[in-house]
């Protein structure tokens, strides 16, 4: 995102109410639940077969290398928790809770309510710098007015922060179990008791693991690999979504329309990539209808592609290489005030 508003400036009004009458008529925000009892089965099936596949290979080295796989299917399980938290499985308040505590807390180690409070945070104020917390200044900045506050290490981080952003989406699973932790360490979260057990029993069943089927030396690298591809994979999902998108004009804000479109970017792909980055490559329908079920948002870009495109709304849609360069070269901006002598993008 950028520090100052976006520079098209269609009408405000933009005929979101329109839009979501023809998405209705099309019935493409209809629950999908036969396919999604097919994935949720896939990943427990897969995920048993690993688990399996871990103590057949017991004290072997060859376990390191169930470590990426690990790491695939957990992050096919996080995309799943997502699609839950946004009620795209189940519409009922209770099925959706119950799914959601399943896949992250007991399955990825990650506190629900923590999750769903942030991302509806970010849902509501996509690329917002004083509510979207996914732009709030941490270790990378993404604004000028962000770096111009750092200092020392901080300052030397976002002087780097392009080239150090894939190395550390390494650490980015550890960032968000340690994000679980301290916010359940605070009272405030539904069901905080429930969450906090099953993290246990996560962390109880992954210790478990490690004792049972490695030595301690093959288990420092399981988990390394594991929980560092993990972050990794995460991340690269969610990066190009949004880094290097303006921030908008109140006017632009107060329009549902305008407000998801103009911060949002897809990558153009086909349905192999939707199935790899959990249908977050379609980004702008999933803003648009958070609650429509994955499948259904490739059917629904080109309705909205051809609406934005009669009401001259800018719709973004780069190749993965080309968003990812994007968001990069917007990082490296930000920081180059830091920077002695650095050159700008």
């Amino acid at each position: 995102m950028t520090s100052t508003a976006a520079t098209t400036q269609p009408p405000v009004a933009s005929g979101y109410a329109e839009l979501i009458r023809e998405i209705r008529r099309l019935g493409l925000l209809r629950p999908r639940p036969v396919l999604y009892a097919f994935l949720v089965s896939a990943n427990l099936l897969f995920l048993a077969c690993l688990l399996t596949l871990a103590f057949v290979l017991r004290d072997s080295w060859w376990l390191v290398l169930l470590a990426p796989a690990l790491a695939v299917i957990s992050t096919q399980i996080a995309f799943m928790g997502h699609d839950v938290a946004h009620r795209q499985v189940a519409r009922g308040r209770r099925w959706s809770t119950l799914l959601g505590l399943v896949h992250a807390n007991l399955l990825t180690g990650l506190s629900y309510g923590w999750w769903v409070d942030k991302h509806n945070a970010h849902h509501a104020h996509p690329n917002d710098l004083e509510a979207d917390p996914d732009v709030a200044a941490g270790v990378f900045v993404f604004d000028h007015g962000q770096a111009g506050a750092r200092s020392g290490f901080a300052a030397w981080l976002t002087r780097h922060q392009a080239g150090l952003f894939f190395p550390m989406l390494l650490l980015e699973s550890l960032n968000l179990h340690v994000a679980s932790i301290r916010a359940l360490a605070r009272p405030g979260i539904r069901l905080r008791a429930v969450e906090i057990a099953l993290l246990a029993v996560h962390l109880a069943l992954y210790v478990t693991l490690l004792v049972t089927a490695m030595t301690w030396l093959q288990a420092l690298a399981f988990v390394a690999v594991h929980q560092g591809l993990f972050g990794l994979y995460l991340g690269c999902a969610f990066a190009p979504s949004h880094k290097g998108m303006p921030s908008l004009s109140p006017e632009q804000a107060s329009d549902p329309l305008l407000r998801q479109v103009l911060t949002s970017r897809n990558i153009r792909s086909g349905p192999v990539v939707d199935v790899v980055l959990g249908g977050l490559n379609l980004q702008i329908e999933h803003h648009l209808f958070p609650s429509m079920p994955r499948p259904n948002l490739r059917r629904a870009q080109p309705v909205v592609k051809r609406f934005c495109e009669a009401r001259g709304v800018s719709y973004a849609e780069e190749t993965a290489f080309g968003s990812y360069a994007e968001g990069l070269r917007h990082m490296h901006r930000v920081g180059a005030d830091l920077r002695s002598g650095g050159s700008r993008l």
